[in-house]
């Protein structure tokens, strides 16, 4: 058994077989799948698509850096309202618990026309975790000394997370593993042919620092790189670091899963 910790399940990519994409998950060994939120609007469907899968699907609910425009202090002023009414029985059609803070970060891959406007939305949740005590779900491109430099100035009060699709080097790695309480999030990019990962994370990763996840529907693991990418699709993840770290494919399973568990005390197990 095994955990899918990144999944954009709620996604129209699914809305013809969601069902059918759970029920795969299920009998592939995925005993959980979290959701996370990109803006305002997707914490509704994110919520909605973890009601409908109960103590299976839970929700992360944050600003993603690439959502983030000139209306992002409205976004997160309606993002916390969800998070902080999420555990209240009079939320309306809904019995949902946030898990963590999630997904956000900051990215200047495509664009830093709203840098600033990262910045502040990113730290701005990494009080809302600390406010909360829920992990984080942090995603990173292009932009990790800026996103570490914030991290740093809250080091002793952050109740930990998850940097999201780890692709760095072995330097990278140690920096952000300096973290108490945060893992890397791997994924399909571990399969890739040209992937250094197997190399870099055996080198300086502990199994203890990572849990698994897909990104779905994006980031397909080969052999189905190129198609839509689902939690059945992990079991590829898990046999590419199994390979790596020289173990069996249920210490994988059976490590990740306790990491989880560890990060995330607001999930049933």
């Amino acid at each position: 058994m095994y955990i899918d910790t990144h999944c954009h399940l709620d996604g129209e990519e699914f809305a013809e077989d969601r069902d059918e994409v759970v029920q795969r998950a299920r009998e592939a060994g995925c005993s959980k799948i979290f959701l996370p939120a990109i803006d305002a609007k997707s914490c509704q469907t994110v919520v909605d698509t973890c009601n409908r899968y109960p103590d299976y699907c839970y929700p992360m609910l944050g600003l993603h850096p690439e959502e983030v425009k000139s209306d992002w202090r409205e976004q997160l002023g309606t993002i916390k309202e969800f998070i902080v009414h999420s555990s209240e029985s009079n939320v309306q059609h809904s019995t949902f618990n946030v898990i963590a803070i999630g997904e956000i970060g900051l990215d200047y891959y495509w664009s830093r026309e709203f840098e600033k406007e990262q910045v502040e939305a990113f730290e701005e949740q990494v009080k809302w975790a600390i406010e909360l005590q829920l992990p984080l779900m942090i995603h990173c491109r292009k932009a990790q000394n800026e996103m570490v430099a914030i991290l740093k100035k809250y080091a002793k009060e952050l109740p930990g997370g998850v940097f999201h699709c780890f692709t760095g080097n072995e330097q990278e790695a140690r920096q952000l593993l300096e973290f108490d309480n945060f893992v890397l999030g791997i994924g399909g990019v571990l399969t890739f042919k040209k992937s250094h990962l197997p190399e870099v994370l055996p080198a300086c990763v502990p199994l203890e620092r990572i849990v698994l996840e897909t990104d779905a529907p994006y980031m397909a693991p080969v052999p189905q790189r190129g198609k839509r990418n689902e939690s059945a699709y992990i079991r590829h993840v898990i046999t590419r670091l199994a390979e790596a770290y020289g173990v069996s494919e249920e210490e994988i399973c059976q490590q990740t899963t306790a990491n989880v568990a560890r990060l995330f005390p607001q999930v049933t197990f």
